[in-house]
């Protein structure tokens, strides 16, 4: 499978309420998916909770999901400290593996969503200066 996007989402849960992959795994069964729909999960306090291993095409941003991972922070549109750094990294990383890959948001494949709620290309783009400082 060619990786060309990398997709943030939000759970679209209240902001400050906790969320677990074990959550939206359970949600996404019971809409008769396959399980969880994303390859991550970034809680509350930053810890990265797996979903789907990389290589089981993900179910999150159709028609995109054979070429794409989809990461999901906890919440609709106010994501913490702790939970920004866990993004950063974990897209430094994805990034390193799927250089080719674009870094979006759901709403940039999807123009009938906002999810996640900011502008991903923007942050992107902040945390690649940074990281050339």
């Amino acid at each position: 499978m060619k990786i060309k996007y990398l997709v943030v989402h939000c759970s679209d849960t209240p902001n400050g309420r906790e969320t677990t992959a074990e959550d939206i795994h359970r949600w996404h069964l019971e809409c008769g998916w396959d399980g969880i729909g994303y390859h991550a999960v970034i809680k509350l306090d930053g810890d990265i909770e797996a979903g789907r291993p990389v290589y089981w095409q993900g179910a999150h941003a159709d028609p995109y999901n054979h070429e794409s991972l989809g990461v999901c922070l906890v919440g609709r549109d106010k994501f913490n400290d702790e939970q920004m750094r866990s993004l950063e990294g974990l897209f430094l990383a994805l990034h390193a593996e799927y250089p080719e890959a674009q870094i979006v948001g759901h709403c940039d494949l999807n123009t009938h969503k906002t999810c996640p709620n900011f502008d991903v290309k923007a942050w992107w783009a902040e945390v690649k200066k940074r990281s050339l400082d």
